[in-house]
């Protein structure tokens, strides 16, 4: 017996020792061949590898949620070989924002597209539920769960009437979206987990399924912090990116080099899909200068080489977290004491929108990773292993 257990604790101790060998064997190799492979495994962001976008600083997190009180969650949805879809949540701020709503704009850069909720938003010049991000055939489900949601807060056992806000873009080259397999679940989901902090980017929640410039786009976001000098504000931006055009990355003509943009050989007439955008501050604005800082979201997107073609619905959401400017659902006077910033102060603000537009949506670009989806259509990651030299050849990095 003794005998027989030595044999065996030998044998599978010579056992470890090759499995080890081979894993050694196989990490060196690893090794030896990873500055060619290793974009193809990860992703990183510009400012991993010294991007810089820009000449504000970014927040702390360099993310929407740096605006106070911002959360944002996800619902990311694969299932077999053909969904591909999710939802994205945006909170504004903690507590019931039917009774204490925020102001808030819009601005149609292209009208093609379904952002239920907007006209209602345009006239009051108010926000008075979170904001939901999705695919277009999943609109009517999240106005349903937003509805819900709502209603069961304390505090709105009376409320007769929701306005819904919820934006899309089209995700059916990789998924079913006649399937409509977003449900009122998925997107309750999505905001039972909105939290601050870091925000996942890339092929998560509402661009699970979506495709930018022609590689695969998704979820992306930035912020600016401004100096105490220039007011002490920060706008935090969050993108679903699924439009074309040529794509330019810090001005660098990135699509061209690449040979991959709208209307060459490769790419033809691929620019139709949508973007939205959230923009975000605690700066005191009224909803005539939030929408003034939505058009300039509007410009980053037009400096990533955006075109806002035909079939692209292009919209901007902005609004304001600023407690002195929030909006009560029942006045207690019939004149209200907000003091909003002038105009005079905001152009700082606007250069930080148009900033923080285009590095959410290059964030999206460089984080997405290669889906494969509807029909076994694929769609590659923006090849970083190739941008990365372009960068450096026109000193950007």
């Amino acid at each position: 017996m003794i005998l027989c257990v030595g044999v065996d604790f030998l044998l599978k101790s010579v056992l470890f020792i090759n499995i080890v060998s081979m894993h050694k064997r196989l990490l060196c190799t690893l090794l030896i061949l990873s500055p060619f492979c290793i974009f193809a495994q990860e992703r990183v962001l510009p400012r991993d590898i010294g991007l810089k976008i820009g000449v504000l600083s970014p927040g702390r997190l360099n993310a929407i949620t740096d605006v106070p009180g911002v959360k944002v969650g996800h619902e990311t949805i694969i299932r077999g070989d053909s969904i591909r879809t999710g939802v994205t949540a945006i909170i504004p701020q903690p507590g019931n924002l039917f009774q204490l709503k925020l102001p808030a704009a819009i601005f149609s850069g292209n009208g093609f597209g379904k952002l239920a909720g907007s006209t209602q938003v345009q006239e009051l010049g108010n926000l008075e539920t979170p904001i939901i991000l999705t695919n277009t055939l999943g609109v009517a489900a999240a106005m349903e769960a937003i509805v819900d949601y709502t209603l069961s807060q304390a505090g709105n056992e009376a409320v007769q009437s929701v306005n819904a806000l919820v934006g899309e873009t089209n995700d059916s080259y990789l998924n079913d979206i006649r399937g409509r397999h977003v449900s009122r679940a998925e997107v309750l989901n999505a905001l039972g987990k909105a939290k601050d902090g870091p925000v996942e980017q890339g092929s998560v929640g509402a661009g699970t399924g979506t495709i930018c410039f022609g590689f695969k786009g998704g979820i992306g976001n930035s912020s600016r912090k401004l100096p105490q000098s220039l007011g002490g504000y920060t706008v935090g931006v969050l993108v679903q990116t699924n439009f074309g055009g040529v794509l330019q990355i810090d001005g660098v003509p990135v699509g061209e080099e690449l040979g991959k943009f709208s209307f060459s050989d490769k790419l033809l007439n691929n620019v139709d899909g949508s973007c939205m955008m959230v923009v975000a501050t605690d700066a005191p604005l009224d909803a005539r200068n939030l929408e003034r800082l939505a058009k300039r979201a509007f410009m980053g997107m037009a400096k990533t080489g955006g075109i806002a073609s035909n079939g692209s619905g292009d919209y901007v959401i902005a609004f304001s977290t600023a407690a002195s400017v929030r909006i009560p659902h029942q006045p207690q006077l019939p004149v209200g004491t907000g003091g909003y910033l002038h105009n005079e102060f905001t152009s700082q603000l606007f250069l930080a929108a148009i900033e923080a537009t285009e590095e959410a949506i290059i964030n999206s670009l460089f984080t997405a990773t290669k889906m494969t989806g509807r029909a076994s259509h694929s769609v590659e990651a923006l090849p970083l292993a190739k941008v990365i030299p372009i960068l450096k050849k026109y000193k950007r990095l």
